[in-house]
């Protein structure tokens, strides 16, 4: 039997609520059964790994080294 991803066990394995998931551009189902959508896990790890990083890229820290005293 395939075992599809729901919305909420997407959300669940990203460790945010559905809410959080809601403004994601998921990919499209794998599976449309009536108006229940259901993605395989390997569409969700695929999407994950290619997907953008959260917000900017930090800053690098300044080092402070003892010549930085003088």
């Amino acid at each position: 039997m395939i075992r599809y991803l729901s919305y909420s066990d997407i959300a669940a394995r990203l460790g945010i609520t559905t809410g959080g998931l809601g403004s994601a551009d998921l990919p499209e189902p794998d599976a449309l059964i009536g108006r229940a959508r259901g993605w395989l896990p390997e569409t969700i790890e695929t999407w994950v790994a290619n997907r953008p990083g959260r917000g900017r890229p930090r800053k690098p820290q300044a080092s402070l080294s003892a010549d930085d005293d003088a």
